[in-house]
């Protein structure tokens, strides 16, 4: 064999070997978020009305006890307004009496004649 051949001999006997990519397709995982968009507005508006009741909650019942404390201090001063007024109704009562009109009138030298004193009569015999 001639050198000749020798080279093509060897160049028929190593093919060439093309190179060929691999692609690898990687699967490229999406993170799922764990609440939504739509879910995370919902969660602000309900927890946002839920808020703003509580609110309003915490303020009524405020109002509602400074109402029922100025209701109890009117109740307190209307018992005593009564509790004095009928003490100067017994007082009354007790400064009417016939006898003690009578009494007063000897005391300032007056004499008591048919007058519209209740059982005067009775007391002046």
């Amino acid at each position: 064999m001639s050198s000749q051949h020798a080279r093509n001999f060897e160049s028929y006997q190593t093919p060439v070997k093309e190179q060929t990519r691999k692609v690898v397709h990687r699967k490229v995982k999406v993170k799922k978020a764990w609440v939504t968009r739509g879910e995370k507005i919902m969660y602000t508006l309900f927890s946002a009305i839920f808020i703003s009741a509580m609110c309003y909650i915490v303020t009524y019942s405020f109002s509602l006890d400074s109402m029922n404390r100025s209701i109890q201090t009117v109740n307190t001063q209307i018992d005593q307004q009564m509790t004095t007024n009928q003490n100067l109704v017994y007082k009354q009562k007790e400064l009417s009496q016939p006898s003690r009109i009578i009494e007063n009138a000897k005391k300032h030298g007056l004499k008591v004649q048919n007058t519209q004193v209740k059982e005067a009569s009775k007391v002046t015999e």
